[in-house]
């Protein structure tokens, strides 16, 4: 590329990151870890690893990715570089790009799965289901084989036509427009199901604070695994964002503004989903894709204005993981502009191609597939990032890469703490992913 592009200006940047953080996570998994792990015991930790890992790892990601302007495998390459070991560097960099292009087209897989639920909210189809054993039996024809390949491949190449216009005309104006509309949304439903008989249980489930579940190992495992991934730190999405970024940007502040709407994100969708549970006098004890697209839209139906509540719900949430997914493709395609100097529009062409041919094959593993990238890939992703940057390239350029932009120097702690705590914590991650059968 003869002259790489940037966000045009900070809130344009700082959307982007947060559509990249806001994703399915939240929606599907955060909720059902409050109600599983005790509610404020739960959130105790979460909070700390989400204060802990944006301090870190989401500073060390974007001002990797500024300091070097490229994305992970030249970003890796420079690291390496600067010890005699260009090649290592590269080669261990096609790991998180691959990892991307991996979980984005496992993501594609959903997002045909919400795209689908979405229109159907317009059509009727999504509520047309008499009971919970129908719903069931919709979403499992659909999430089969083969079994959605016309509602995918339009959801990816919305992506991809998005993702032609560029990272300023693209994914920020998409960002810009995206990221308020699902806040907005989501405020709606949240106090819509704050006005149901009821709901009061819900937010008494979600505040309680129980000693023993805070004293449980697993509590503050699965928080830790919920902020880490939640956050993106996976060496590729927020490394290839921050490699748009101009000098004058304020990492550090960029990261805690990122951290506190995805924060808000997923407290938003814990006041919306439990509550609405708690009226008809459930537990939430169903996550991942199964809690939205079968025991919800069964809620929803039995709601009182349940058809506009489903839509607005699925509304929001084809916007969120939109976002996410252009984050996902946007580190493979800046990788082939990179390396096989191709245009913008014939490198999203070629990914988005792959991205067809593969998500159409892998509808009916999908969930196998996305295990093994949340257990392997995006950790490993995350630490040699992290290693690269902190302890590769060294104190001196982390400290200047991350103070570039600020008019206070950050904390003299911050290369220490990167380097002693947040490099062995995505170790950990990958450990206990590996233990647990995941942790994200």
């Amino acid at each position: 590329m003869n002259k790489r592009e940037s966000f045009t200006n900070r809130l344009g940047f700082i959307l982007a990151c947060i559509g990249s953080a806001v994703g399915m996570g939240n929606i599907w998994m955060f909720p059902t870890r409050v109600s599983l792990y005790g509610g404020g015991s739960y959130l105790i930790p979460y909070f700390i690893f989400v204060v802990l890992i944006a301090s870190t790892g989401v500073i060390g990601e974007m001002s990797f990715g500024r300091g070097t302007r490229s994305g992970p495998i030249d970003a890796f390459g420079a690291a390496c570089e600067s010890r005699g070991k260009r090649k290592v560097g590269e080669a261990l960099g096609f790991i998180p790009v691959l990892g991307s292009l991996a979980m984005a087209i496992g993501y594609t897989v959903v997002m045909g799965w919400i795209l689908k639920y979405m229109i159907g909210t317009f059509t009727g189809s999504t509520l047309a289901p008499d009971n919970i054993d129908s719903f069931a039996a919709s979403f499992g024809g659909m999430a089969s084989a083969f079994g959605n390949n016309l509602w995918q491949i339009i959801a990816l190449v919305v992506a991809v036509i998005i993702l032609m216009f560029g990272v300023g005309n693209g994914i920020e104006k998409a960002n810009k427009i995206m990221m308020p509309v699902f806040f907005l949304l989501f405020l709606i439903l949240a106090i819509y199901t704050a006005c149901q008989p009821g709901a009061i249980d819900g937010y008494k489930y979600i505040f309680r604070v129980e000693p023993s579940a805070l004293a449980k190992p697993e509590t503050w495992i699965f928080a830790l695994g919920q902020a880490f991934f939640s956050l993106s730190v996976a060496g590729n999405g927020t490394l290839i964002y921050g490699s748009y970024l101009p000098d004058n940007e304020d990492i550090p502040a960029s990261a805690g503004r990122v951290a506190l709407f995805d924060t808000i994100a997923a407290i938003l969708a814990a006041l919306v989903i439990i509550p609405a549970m708690a009226t008809t006098g459930a537990q939430l004890d169903q996550g991942g894709p199964g809690l939205m697209f079968i025991f919800l839209p069964s809620l929803f139906k039995s709601m009182p204005g349940g058809h506009i509540v489903a839509i607005i719900f699925f509304v929001a949430v084809f916007f969120a993981g939109l976002s996410s997914l252009l984050n996902l493709y946007e580190a493979p395609i800046a990788t082939v502009q990179e390396k096989l100097h191709l245009n913008r529009k014939l490198s999203c062409l070629l990914i988005g191609v792959i991205g067809v041919i593969v998500s159409i094959c892998i509808q009916g593993i999908v969930s196998d597939w996305m295990d093994v990238l949340s257990i392997y890939i995006c950790p490993l992703g995350a630490g040699l990032a992290g290693i690269m940057f902190f302890w590769v390239y060294g104190k001196n350029y982390v400290e200047e890469q991350v103070n570039l932009g600020r008019n206070k120097k950050f904390t003299d702690k911050y290369v220490p703490v990167c380097k002693y705590l947040y490099c062995p914590i995505c170790i950990l991650v990958l450990i206990l992913g590996i233990a647990l059968g995941g942790i994200g």
